[in-house]
């Protein structure tokens, strides 16, 4: 339709003799980078057929040639604007459609890594399954022992012994939970058993959770949501954020802050140490497994589950040095992506779209 609407202009004004003829190699131009190869020999062909008819069939254009007067020639005139526009809407053109390839291989290139990393998280989640199976039975038989030990006369005389009994039966039910939530949530991004709370209730039991299996109260918590909220209690984003607490700990084991806060649509959630901060080199490649500061085989891998939980969720993690020392964490999570559906349909309904 270019071409032809073009070539009506140009018969109704000089045809061939008109200088502006030449503009039919843009429009080849443009077909040779978008086009396909079938269809750009189809527009090359269209183009040299219709060059070929204006030679003949066109109305006479009432301009002098007058080619030995240079620039006074109207037509030598017309011949020069017709390769200044060419050269001009050639560079625009060019240049947005450069523009869009390096968009789009970037784009790509983005794909290419998110589909990578979310085989390496598969992998990682295979393996995670098989070790639950595996460490179930021994745990359940250290379980049995500690019982069987709490309950002898050697250990019921000495308080000293029986509390650390306790101590090790209270971080033995925390490696059946921990074993536990790899089996629930094994082989998903989310969990398979959402339950329905709100935001306050949600960070509150996760908060005292933490504290209770850490034997730690060095966290202090801050809740600046407000108005509270309806959502889904979801193992996966309740990994999330101990995980980030607990590099948080592991850097600063005398300070950890977490506060919530909401900003727009989205879950504000920060946290704050007081260790080494993060190193320049780790800031660049946040997400990306493997990057710790730990010098441990594995390790590093806690912050690229964290940036892929929250991905998978549509939020973004962000982590930088506070001015003052230590790290900075922050979540966003979209409200929209962990909102329990309340509209008005029975409560049996809810809960089983729940």
């Amino acid at each position: 339709m270019d071409v032809t609407a073009f070539s009506v202009q140009i018969y109704l004004s000089g045809g061939a003799t008109n200088p502006f003829i030449f503009l039919y190699l843009l429009q080849v131009t443009l077909g040779a980078v978008l086009l396909r190869p079938a269809t750009l020999g189809a527009l090359v062909a269209t183009t040299v057929a219709c060059f070929t008819l204006l030679t003949q069939f066109h109305r006479p254009l009432a301009v002098p040639l007058d080619h030995h007067q240079g620039l006074a020639s109207p037509y030598i005139l017309g011949l020069v604007l017709c390769f200044a526009l060419n050269a001009a809407l050639l560079v625009v053109f060019i240049t947005r459609i450069q523009r869009n390839l390096r968009a789009r291989d970037a784009r790509l290139a983005d794909l290419r890594q998110r589909a990578a990393e979310e085989e390496h998280i598969v992998r990682m989640g295979l393996l995670a399954s098989g070790a639950a199976h595996e460490l179930g039975t021994p745990l359940s038989t250290l379980s049995v022992i500690l019982g069987d030990w709490r309950r002898l006369p050697h250990f019921t005389s000495d308080p000293e012994l029986l509390l650390e009994v306790d101590e090790m039966q209270t971080q033995l039910a925390r490696c059946k939970a921990i074993v536990g939530g790899i089996l629930l949530s094994a082989g998903e991004a989310r969990g398979d058993a959402p339950v329905p709370t709100t935001v306050t209730t949600f960070l509150g039991d996760l908060v005292a959770d933490w504290r209770a299996t850490r034997s730690s109260n060095v966290l202090v918590y801050t809740n600046l949501f407000g108005e509270d909220q309806a959502i889904v209690s979801d193992s996966a984003i309740k990994q999330m954020i101990c995980n980030v607490l607990d590099n948080a700990l592991e850097a600063s084991p005398g300070w950890v802050s977490l506060q919530a806060a909401r900003e727009d649509d989205e879950l504000l959630l920060t946290v704050v140490d007081h260790g080494p901060g993060f190193a320049p080199a780790m800031l660049a490649q946040l997400g990306k497994p493997y990057q710790s500061s730990k010098n441990r085989p594995g390790s590093g891998l806690g912050l690229f589950l964290v940036v892929n939980v929250a991905r998978t969720l549509g939020g973004s993690v962000y982590a930088a040095n506070a001015p003052e020392g230590g790290a900075v964490v922050t979540l966003r999570l979209p409200l929209s992506a962990i909102t329990l559906d309340t509209h008005d349909h029975p409560d049996d309904d809810t809960a089983a779209r729940a």
